[in-house]
């Protein structure tokens, strides 16, 4: 491949970029990884900058070459015995840059919404977790979620139905997420 194709390359991507990253993010849940995700994505994509070329819906294949990167990986490292504390990952990280970040009081109560909606994600499968992520947070619509994890439709719909309402199971419990009517 020729160094000419890269600025066809970065015109294809461009406008796919900060979405893929997201979703990488995710995914991943975690800087470093989606990073490494990302950029696994950019060097499987340049490999295959011909048929890149020629796809219609080039964010949609995309997502499903990063999707099926992050499920090699998810199988890999279910093999491995030994986890790490990466950066971003200890309470306390994260908060600038939100809404009131300089108010204390206000940034510890977002935290622990944060936290019990993280704790609530973490509960739901991985199947159910991706759909919501990748529907109710990224905004992709069924068909696009249907084309990325290679399932009908349907069969997209009855997953994020069933993950709502087990969310909203979980976070009713506690009582504390959702204030009256906001559900």
């Amino acid at each position: 491949m020729s160094t000419s194709n890269h600025p066809t390359f970065e015109k294809i991507l461009r406008p796919h970029m900060d979405r893929l990253y997201r979703l990488a993010w995710r995914l991943t849940g975690r800087k470093a990884e989606a990073e490494d995700l990302f950029q696994e994505l950019l060097i499987r994509a340049y490999g295959k900058l011909d048929d890149l070329v020629n796809i219609d819906a080039p964010g949609s294949w995309l997502s499903r070459v990063m999707y099926n990167l992050f499920i090699d990986e998810q199988r890999r490292f279910a093999r491995r015995r030994m986890h790490t504390v990466e950066e971003g990952e200890l309470s306390g990280d994260g908060l600038a840059g939100l809404p009131g970040a300089d108010d204390p009081a206000r940034d510890h109560e977002q935290w622990q919404r944060f936290e019990r909606l993280a704790a609530a994600l973490s509960q739901l499968s991985d199947d159910h977790r991706v759909i919501v992520l990748l529907h109710d947070t990224e905004g992709y619509k069924l068909d696009e979620i249907h084309v990325l994890m290679d399932i009908p439709v349907g069969t997209v719909k009855s997953r994020l139905h069933r993950a709502r309402a087990r969310l909203r199971e979980i976070l009713d419990k506690d009582g504390t997420f959702f204030e009256q009517g906001a559900c």
